[in-house]
């Protein structure tokens, strides 16, 4: 019995490294060719209009709900200590820093990430990656750089769009029992951001989206052939990932507090 838990957790932890190491190899890969002529511009352009302009809509609604929801649901809590005052200085602080990010990160993962796996899987499986590969054409180059890349730049643009969203968000939801000016509520926002709130929140989100990029254009482009394995890549993109930008934003908080020490 203990031989056999013995060569379970072996074979797991045997997994686990092998797919530490394929990751990092796709990763150096993904370095390599991303300085090497030719570029891919217009690819690059066409997924970045994917992957940033489609996903709009649903940041949107998102960012807004945000900030909507975390100003009700803070007034109450504030209101017992009269501190009803700071309602828009935490929200922004808690938006920009922390919520904004992550939230809007976690909506990319789950749309983008699994797209990238499933569209990469299902040309692994109906060849069209082998026929690429034939056609004298670098598919690494053509379909994993410009998805990382993408992924990569259009992120931080759409965090900083939801942000702002869940700012209008927090300010309908002050004035839902309030009676709070614009002027007023966006200079007290202002007042209490500080320019080590703003960059280290964008700063990380580039982060965020280099690894969705990579773990969905991964699981896709090493998927098994088949319709299973399709699904599996989406899946596991997802789950990926999302776990990384966690661990990505645990890090970079870690970071940010030992720099403003």
């Amino acid at each position: 019995m203990e031989n056999s838990s013995k060569t379970i957790s072996d074979s797991v932890l045997r997994k686990f490294f092998l797919e530490v190491y394929s990751i990092s190899a796709f990763t150096l890969r993904f370095f390599k060719e991303v300085l090497k002529p030719p570029y891919e511009l217009n690819e690059l352009l066409k997924q970045s209009f994917l992957v940033g302009y489609k996903s709009l809509p649903l940041i949107a609604i998102t960012g807004f709900i945000i900030g909507l929801v975390l100003t009700i649901q803070s007034r109450p809590t504030l209101a017992k200590f009269g501190a009803e005052s700071w309602l828009p200085a935490m929200v922004a602080v808690s938006i920009i820093r922390e919520i904004g990010p992550v939230i809007t990160a976690l909506i990319f993962a789950g749309k983008v990430g699994s797209g990238i796996g499933a569209e990469l899987a299902s040309m692994k499986v109906t060849e069209q990656i082998d026929a690429m590969q034939v056609s004298d054409t670098n598919p690494f180059k053509y379909l994993v750089v410009t998805r990382v890349l993408s992924a990569t730049l259009m992120l931080p643009l759409l965090v900083i769009f939801a942000d702002a969203l869940g700012l209008c968000g927090s300010y309908i939801g002050i004035n839902i029992k309030g009676d709070v000016s614009a002027y007023l509520y966006f200079s007290q926002v202002f007042q209490s951001l500080e320019f080590n709130d703003v960059i280290p929140a964008i700063i990380k989100t580039v982060f965020f989206g280099f690894a969705i990029g990579i773990i969905g254009s991964y699981k896709g482009y090493n998927s098994n052939k088949g319709t299973e394995g399709v699904g599996k890549a989406a899946n596991t993109s997802v789950v990926f990932a999302s776990l990384m930008v966690f661990i990505i934003d645990m890090i970079a908080v870690q970071i940010a507090s030992l720099l403003q020490n």
